[in-house]
C-alpha cells in the first residue's frame, strides 16, 4: 500500500538518506504504514522515488537497527510490533471520525527529536555471541557484594534516613565531599563544594549546559568525528556548529576556531577515536581560549575507566581552569544504568545550572547519591577501579594482539590503552555492510560513518568496544570478524 501514496520532494541541500529516513519515520509515527503489509521492496521504492536502491537499503537497515522495522527473510520489511498501535489509531481516525477525537500531534510538535540521528545499536546487544559494543560492561564485573553491603549500611540500624526527603535542589553533601576530595584530585582538579553539581550522567550535563548557554547566535566548535549525541543536543538549541577535524593529536585548531564561543572537546580519549590530545595541541588550545575569551566544554567521559598509567591531567586543572566546564561520569565503570555523573564549573554558573535542573527534576535520586557516597567513603570504589583497570588492560592487550594477527589490513587509530578500538579498514570496505554481515554471524560491531558530520562520510571506519564481551571470547570474535571481512 505504501508505494501508492508515499511521495518525497527531495531537498538538494540535504542528504538523500537523511530525508528518506525522516519521511519514513513520519509515516511510522503517524500510523501511515499498515501493520500487516510489507514496505515496498528496495528496488520498487528506489524506482518510485528516483534514487538508488542502495540508498533505500541503507535506510531500511538503519530503521531495523533502531527498532522501527523488522526484516523477515524472503518476505520483506515490516513495521515493528511496538508501532502497531499507531496503525490502529490511524485506521480508527479514518473510519470513525465522529467517535474518535484524537489530536494530530505531529502538527503540534515544535521540533522532532526522533529525527535526530543516533548511533545505531540494537537493544538486544547482549544476545549476540560476540558483542564488541562500546559503552556497555560485562555485568559479572560489577562489585555486587560491596554494593549490597553499602545498601545494608544505608538502610539498617538507627541511621537517619535523609535520603527519604526531597532536597529541593541540593545534592547529597557527603557525595559532593567525596567527589571533591577523592575523585577530582585524581584528575588534578581542586574544587570547592559549590562548584560541583551532580547530574544524571554526562549526557544530562550537556543538556543542562546547552539549555542555559546556547542559542541561535552561539558558535560551537566540535570534533569530527565526534560524539553525535552532543551534536544533537547543541543542534536542538539552534547553535551554529563548526566541525573540526581530528588527527593524531586531537581536535585541530584552525582559522575558524577563534571565532567560536565554545569548544567541545574530549581531550583524554577523543570520542570515538580514542586519540589523546598531545601536549603541544593542549597548549595551543589553552593559549587560544585565553586570547579570544572562549569557554571549553571538557567531556572527560572515561576518566574513571582510563587505565593509561601516564594519563595527562584534565584541562580543568590547567591555568585556564576557570574557562573550563568539566563533566564526567561515576557510572561508566560500574554500570551505565546507574546514570550518575557530575560537572565542575565556577560557582556562579553552577548556581544557575542547579536552578535549571530544579525545573526539570529537582535533583538526582537522594538514595542513589547517598549510596554512591557510602560506596566511595568505604573505599569500595577505589578498590574496584584498580581491579577494573587491570581487567581492562588485559582485555585491551588481548584484543590488540588479535586485531594485529587476524586483521592486519585494518589500521588502529588512537593511543595505547584507550577504552575503545577505532579501526580504519581498506578504502573499498563499507563497514555498515560489514556490520550487517558480521551480525548474521553473531559478531556485533559499530560502523564508524555515523560519527562523522560530513555530507558524505567515510565508510571504512569502525568502532569496537571490549568492556561487554567475555574476555575469552575476544580472540574468537575477532577471528570470526576477520573471516567476514575477507
Amino acid at each position: 500500500m505504501l508505494d501508492h501514496y508515499f511521495h518525497l520532494d527531495f531537498d538538494t541541500q540535504r542528504g538523500l538518506q537523511e530525508q528518506l529516513r525522516e519521511s519514513l519515520l513520519d509515516a511510522i509515527h503517524t500510523g501511515t504504514i499498515p501493520a500487516d503489509e510489507a514496505l515496498p521492496s528496495c528496488r520498487r521504492l528506489s524506482l518510485q522515488l528516483g534514487i538508488s536502491r542502495n540508498t533505500v537499503a541503507l535506510v531500511y537497515e538503519g530503521l531495523v537497527e533502531d527498532g522501527y522495522l523488522v526484516s523477515r527473510p524472503r518476505s520483506g520489511y515490516y513495521l515493528h510490533d511496538a508501532y502497531h498501535d499507531n496503525d490502529t489509531l490511524a485506521l480508527a481516525q479514518a473510519t470513525s471520525q465522529t467517535t474518535v477525537d484524537a489530536p494530530s500531534w505531529s502538527k503540534r510538535f515544535t521540533h522532532r527529536p526522533s529525527h535526530l540521528q543516533g548511533v545505531l545499536r540494537p537493544s538486544n546487544w547482549m544476545h549476540y555471541e560476540f558483542p564488541f559494543v562500546y559503552g556497555q560492561l560485562d555485568t559479572r564485573l560489577f562489585p555486587l557484594e560491596q554494593w549490597r553491603e553499602t545498601s545494608r549500611r544505608l538502610l539498617g540500624g538507627n541511621r537517619e534516613r535523609h535520603w527519604l526527603s526531597d532536597r529541593y535542589d541540593q545534592d547529597d553533601p557527603m557525595l559532593i565531599e567525596q567527589l571533591r576530595t577523592r575523585v577530582l584530585p585524581k584528575r588534578g582538579i581542586h574544587a570547592q563544594s559549590d562548584e560541583i553539581l551532580v547530574t544524571l550522567g554526562s549526557q544530562n550535563a550537556l543538556f543542562l549546559i546547552a539549555q542555559l548557554l546556547f542559542d541561535r547566535q552561539t558558535r560551537v566548535a566540535v570534533e569530527n568525528p565526534g560524539y553525535r549525541e552532543a551534536v544533537n543536543v547543541f543542534l536542538r538549541q539552534g547553535a551554529q556548529l563548526h566541525y573540526q577535524h581530528v588527527d593524531g593529536e586531537g581536535m585541530q585548531l584552525d582559522a575558524e576556531t577563534p571565532r567560536c564561543d565554545y569548544l567541545y572537546v574530549t581531550p583524554s580519549h577523543q570520542g570515538p577515536t580514542g586519540v589523546t590530545m598531545g601536549r603541544a595541541r593542549r597548549e595551543q588550545l589553552i593559549q587560544q581560549v585565553q586570547r579570544f575569551d572562549q569557554i571549553v566544554l571538557e567531556d572527560d567521559y572515561d576518566a574513571e575507566v582510563n587505565f593509561d598509567r601516564h594519563a595527562q591531567p584534565a584541562l580543568k586543572a590547567s591555568r585556564v581552569g576557570g574557562r573550563v566546564i568539566y563533566m564526567s561520569s561515576l557510572s561508566k565503570p560500574l554500570s551505565p544504568g546507574l546514570r550518575l555523573g557530575y560537572l565542575v564549573a565556577d560557582a556562579e554558573l553552577v548556581d544557575e545550572l542547579r536552578a535549571l535542573r530544579r525545573l526539570m527534576y529537582r535533583h538526582p535520586p537522594s538514595a542513589l547519591q547517598q549510596q554512591m557516597a557510602q560506596f566511595l567513603a568505604q573505599g569500595h570504589y577505589d578498590r574496584y577501579l584498580r581491579q577494573f583497570a587491570d581487567e581492562m588492560r588485559q582485555r585491551w592487550e588481548t584484543m590488540n594482539e588479535a586485531i594485529t594477527t587476524h586483521m592486519p589490513s585494518c589500521r588502529r587509530v588512537g593511543g595505547d590503552h584507550a577504552s575503545v578500538f577505532w579501526l580504519e579498514a581498506p578504502q573499498d570496505v563499507d563497514t555498515q555492510r560489514l556490520a550487517w554481515q558480521a551480525a548474521q554471524n553473531g559478531v556485533l560491531i559499530e560502523p564508524g560513518f555515523q560519527h562523522f558530520f560530513e555530507r558524505v562520510p567515510p565508510r571504512n571506519f569502525m568502532r569496537l568496544g571490549f568492556g561487554a564481551i567475555d574476555a575469552e571470547r575476544i580472540e574468537p570474535g575477532i577471528e570470526r570478524l576477520a573471516r567476514t571481512l575477507e
